[in-house]
């Protein structure tokens, strides 16, 4: 943990949301004015947001000061969370998610009894926006998955020549997609909240697999004429695997 002392003046707290940049990564910041706090703190939640602290006679530029300065400790950390994800086990209002690479904060809109859920562009109802928005959330994220993935597996097979019998989109535990024999591709909803060039990358790999049904060096050089930076795309799955939900 960060710190810098202070010395506060004790009155109400209140909260706002930034994003910081990690390794030329943005991830969500929230901003806490605490008027107990005796300095700036600086802490990583489970989730993989950040949380900066702001005493009562400390002001936000300078915490924002103090957090840039701390960016290498907050990416050490990131990659502790990384290799041992601690996933929450409830989603509230604030969380933070992957989704198509990004990250973005659940935020609520209430709207008489019912409460709707926003985050990156999308809109979710819920029946309570103070609950554990966990289930509704993955559900429409799934429910995007199942809409967008299946056209772009289709695209793709076709560009390349290359016939798919069915498409499935599963919540695979260990895996981010499979290929059968008889032309079936199995993709994770995880996908979507993954950028764009992984997703593409996944794809093309099980295509891949229906010229070769293994992975021989014969079938890096189908996935690497496909789809040339597939290395990245890996990199980017095995260091970021363990914040997708």
């Amino acid at each position: 943990m960060a710190w810098f002392n202070f010395i506060p003046k004790r009155t109400e707290s209140d909260s706002d949301t930034d994003f910081l940049t990690v390794h030329g990564r943005q991830i969500p910041l929230a901003v806490i004015r605490n008027h107990r706090a005796r300095r700036y703190l600086l802490r990583l939640r489970p989730d993989g947001s950040a949380r900066l602290t702001i005493p009562s006679r400390g002001s936000v530029v300078e915490g924002r000061r103090f957090a840039e300065r701390n960016t290498e400790w907050l990416a050490r950390q990131l990659a502790r969370l990384q290799a041992n994800p601690v996933k929450p086990k409830q989603w509230f209002i604030g969380t933070g998610i992957l989704f198509r690479g990004e990250w973005v904060r659940l935020e609520a809109r209430t709207n008489g009894e019912t409460g709707t859920v926003q985050f990156g562009g999308e809109k979710v109802r819920v029946p309570n926006v103070h609950g554990d928005l966990r289930s509704g959330v993955m559900k429409h994220l799934w429910k995007l998955a199942g809409a967008e993935l299946p056209p772009k597996v289709f695209d793709f097979a076709a560009a390349h020549q290359l016939s798919v019998r069915r498409v499935t989109v599963r919540n695979q535990r260990s895996r981010w997609g499979s290929c059968s024999r008889r032309g079936t591709i199995s993709l994770n909803w995880k996908l979507i909240q993954a950028p764009p060039f992984v997703r593409d990358y996944i794809i093309l790999h099980e295509l891949m697999h229906l010229r070769q049904m293994n992975h021989s060096a014969r079938f890096w050089r189908e996935v690497e004429n496909v789809c040339p930076e597939y290395q990245v795309a890996g990199k980017w799955l095995k260091q970021n695997s363990g914040l997708l939900k």
